[in-house]
């Protein structure tokens, strides 16, 4: 299992946490933010492959965030997407 820990940006949530195995989110955790939706958003990627995550997630935006033009969904995709996995 690995591990990929990152700093959003431009949103409400401060840290994101992503632990995988070949590829499949096993968990993840995000710090700060909307509790009641991240806590869902991260049951729901588990047991995901990490390339859907990120074509789901990519180019949502929330009005709450910024810039207007990213969300919290949007930063673990670019989180996921920048480490190459």
């Amino acid at each position: 299992m690995a591990v990929i820990t990152f700093k959003p940006f431009n949103v409400c949530s401060r840290e994101m946490t992503v632990e995988y195995e070949n590829g499949v989110v096993t968990h993840a955790t995000v710090v700060g933010g909307c509790s009641g939706n991240l806590q869902g958003l991260c049951r729901l990627i588990e047991g995901m492959k990490i390339k859907e995550v990120i074509s789901k997630l990519e180019n949502i935006k929330c009005r709450g965030s910024r810039n207007g033009q990213t969300s919290c969904p949007d930063q673990l995709a670019k989180g996921l997407k920048n480490a190459n996995i």
